[in-house]
């Protein structure tokens, strides 16, 4: 059953034509407008509304016919728009260029491809089992650091407290011949941290081609690692 959010579209079509209007201004000292605070924007605003699903073209056809509510509607997520674009301006995220010329998703690669799945794992103290925090996990492809599918997803990935030891992959889209086809894919967990054991890895994902790169994340789309623990020096462990 495809459901569908009306208000994510509506809270899209107005953060564009909020942001176009502010480029248009070219004032010097106007906040950014590119592609990814375009996204935490979006984000910002559609955690403060609640979703509209339909699951029909009737749904959709009704949504668009309650003027006197969505106007109102559209006024709340404007004043959202401004206030989230004000805060997400104070606070850009390092990894972006901002460059208000970026319009769309950083990634390039065009279907058919192979969509990697997100690739979720923990980490634990191996001699009293709370999860490790302040250490980096790396994603290995080949011996070297998977690239990932944008700047959002980090490798490698730096446990903090507030994450319970766990960590997140999302490896970039690898081309395809044509959709349908069949591919195993080599990776590897590697953990270098103070105090522990050196500790790495191995798995593989199997994944078949699509016609069309996957940039929505979800939960269907995920491959989760066995736990991992550290131990210090001279402790006895698992192999991994």
């Amino acid at each position: 059953m495809d459901i569908h959010n009306t208000t994510e579209d509506r809270v899209l079509s107005l953060i564009h034509e909020i942001f176009d209007s502010i480029e248009k201004e070219a004032k010097p000292d106007r906040p950014c407008t590119c592609f990814q605070c375009r996204l935490d924007t979006a984000c910002y605003v559609l955690n403060r509304l609640p979703p509209k699903y339909v699951v029909s073209s009737r749904g959709v056809a009704r949504t668009e016919s309650e003027t006197i509510e969505k106007q109102q509607e559209d006024a709340d997520i404007v004043s959202l728009i401004y206030e989230g674009h004000h805060k997400i301006a104070k606070s850009l995220r390092p990894h972006f260029a901002h460059n208000p010329a970026d319009r769309e998703s950083p990634l390039s690669i065009k279907g058919p491809v192979y969509n990697l799945p997100t690739i979720i794992g923990r980490v634990f103290n191996g001699l009293n089992f709370e999860p490790v925090n302040n250490i980096d996990v790396e994603l290995l492809e080949d011996g070297n650091l998977a690239p990932m599918i944008d700047p959002n997803w980090q490798n490698p990935y730096r446990l903090i407290p507030n994450t319970a030891g766990t960590f997140t992959f999302w490896p970039k889209p690898k081309s395809a011949e044509k959709a349908g086809m069949e591919k195993t894919f080599s990776f590897s967990i590697s953990i270098r941290a103070e105090n522990f054991e050196p500790l790495q890895h191995f798995f593989t994902i199997h994944v078949t081609s699509e016609e069309q790169v996957q940039t929505s994340f979800s939960m269907q789309r995920t491959f989760k690692i066995p736990d991992l623990y550290l131990f210090p020096p001279g402790n006895d462990s698992e192999d991994n």
